[in-house]
């Protein structure tokens, strides 16, 4: 199932294994990025910010909540679960309250 927001998307996980991170970083990798990592604390916020790239991001473990500030949107990630970002577009993160394990990449244009 996919969601929009804006122009920013999310794609739920549907599999009937859990999400491991080889599986979602072979998957990213067949897509041309380069994934990297990040863990983090429960309830650790990450001010609302933009890039210069779209961004894409997926959930191993834990859970984080998207926002979308100049919508008054949120969307809640779970394990498996990705939202691409778009380039230029305000966004912040919320971690969920046991923490989150995520991987991300920036998608490079040629």
């Amino acid at each position: 199932m996919n969601i929009k927001h804006l122009s920013v998307r999310v794609t739920r996980w549907h599999g009937g294994q859990h999400p491991t991170f080889s599986t979602i970083t072979r998957q990213m990798k067949k897509e041309g990025l380069r994934p990297y990592m990040w863990v983090n604390t429960p309830n650790h916020r990450y001010g609302v910010r933009s890039h210069g790239y779209d961004k894409v991001l997926y959930v191993i473990e834990g859970m984080v909540e998207i926002t979308l500030p100049d919508s008054n949107q949120r969307m809640t990630l779970r394990a498996g679960d990705r939202v691409d970002v778009p380039a230029g577009v305000r966004h912040g993160t919320i971690v969920g309250s046991n923490g989150a394990r995520c991987v991300e990449a920036a998608v490079v244009r040629r």
